[in-house]
């Protein structure tokens, strides 16, 4: 199996708790004396740091939000001075202040060994070509990645994102092993693939790297049948420290979180109870080694679970499973909870169009609408209209029956539906529900 650091990875549970004890004793320490909006939301729950003496008080330490972040905009949660902090990153936030993120140098080495973690369980070693089609700048995808890449020695083309013929060309060329991007991209990849006339057996590609949006299990498997490679999950928050939160090994069954740095909790998100091994809920993260930005319970707003089973790669750091959306993206159409995760799932069991869609949510008077476009592929297009509507009321019935609500399907021309570089959109929501 793949370790990049067996010491960390494969740790007893006894020695990782008494590990995770002391440091989250210094971090409460840390935060109280040098960050005021700490300080304060302790001393109003009547906390000083000498009450935190196990695991358990952890719960008794307030949450923080993202909301917390911006009001405290730019620099308020710091526990370092600044002539400390040696890289800023800031959130992709479409509304509102950015979220802001300080690294010291420490902090620099922390991302790069979780990094190299998260690269070496998907394959990578120094014989490895990284290709990174995440963005530099801001972003903390590009720039995660490329420093654990260079953590573990391999060869890293920092191509960033954008220009989908190029980095076809590249990949070819330069004998990319390992692709780093978000999952719909590496989509748009095979499909740039396929209409250069390039066939994947001509690539080096063994693995990809693929995170920054939720997706499904049906999606990985077009992925790695287009791409002819193992496509492994990654997930990170740039609160947190950006990629490297969490990530797949090859059992492709959960995502290990390091948990020498990070602290996760499953919570109710209505009442903020802690909920146990194996049930459902928010993600809340606190980190035990950050310097700059260190974060106490920070509510991630992504659903997921936690399995604490030692893992079949050997791995004994517990495992959280693939975010199936978010408790803020969720839409509520006519009573239902929807994730466009779902949506995806359903129309990627059918098989019979492109990977690509688009969920209109409407309000026609006091009744939610929901209309679904699905981009037909090359081959369907040309179909006879019968052929269309028989399929377009089998992806109505199978949504019918899988979220238990109706939707209007509409089967779109190939290519219309928007390609992102980026974050895929999924959603337009039209109804005004502030």
């Amino acid at each position: 199996m793949n370790y990049w650091n067996p010491t960390c990875e494969c740790m007893s549970r006894d020695e990782m708790t008494k590990l995770q004890l002391e440091r989250l004793i210094n971090t409460v320490k840390r935060v109280y004396h040098n960050v005021p909006f700490y300080r304060n939301k302790m001393q109003q729950v009547g906390l000083v740091p000498e009450d935190i003496k196990s695991m358990e008080d952890l719960s008794k330490l307030p949450f923080t939000t993202k909301q917390d972040l911006r009001d405290n905009y730019p620099y308020g949660l710091f526990a370092t001075p600044m002539s400390e902090i040696v890289r800023l990153h800031a959130s992709s936030g479409t509304t509102g202040k950015p979220t802001v993120v300080g690294y010291t140098r420490n902090d620099i080495t922390t991302w790069s060994e979780v990094m190299a973690r998260t690269l070496a369980a998907a394959g990578a070693d120094k014989q490895s070509f990284i290709q990174i089609a995440y963005g530099y700048g801001l972003f903390t995808g590009g720039l995660g990645v490329h420093y654990g890449a260079e953590r573990i020695g391999a060869s890293v083309i920092p191509i960033s994102g954008g220009n989908t013929k190029k980095q076809v060309q590249i990949m070819k060329d330069f004998g990319t092993t390992v692709l780093a991007c978000t999952p719909s991209y590496a989509l748009y990849l095979a499909e740039t693939l396929e209409e250069m006339g390039i066939n994947k057996d001509e690539l080096k590609l063994k693995s990809g790297v693929f995170g920054a949006e939720p997706w499904t299990e049906n999606m990985r498997k077009e992925i790695e049948n287009k791409l002819g490679i193992m496509a492994m999950d990654i997930y990170g928050l740039s609160e947190v420290i950006g990629p490297g939160v969490a990530y797949e090994c090859k059992c492709q069954n959960g995502l290990h979180i390091p948990e020498d740095h990070f602290i996760p909790e499953i919570i109710n998100p209505e009442t903020g109870e802690i909920l146990q091994e194996g049930k459902s809920g928010e993600l809340v993260l606190t980190t035990i080694t950050k310097e700059g930005l260190p974060l106490i319970r920070y509510r991630t707003r992504d659903v997921s679970s936690l399995n604490y089973k030692k893992c079949d790669c050997g791995r004994t750091l517990v495992k959280m499973t693939k975010p199936c959306g978010r408790t803020d993206d969720m839409l509520i159409i006519r009573g239902v909870n929807v994730f466009p995760s779902q949506i995806e799932s359903v129309l990627l069991e059918i098989g019979d169009t492109a990977p690509h869609y688009l969920l209109i949510v409407d309000r026609i008077g006091t009744l939610d609408v929901l209309e679904i476009q699905v981009e037909m592929s090359d081959r369907l297009f040309s179909d006879e209209v019968k052929r269309l509507e028989d399929l377009e009321k089998k992806i109505k019935n199978a949504i019918e029956s899988t979220l238990g609500l109706s939707a209007k399907i509409r089967l779109v021309e190939p290519k219309t539906i928007e390609r992102s570089e980026g974050k895929a959109k999924r959603v337009i929501d039209k109804r005004n529900l502030k």
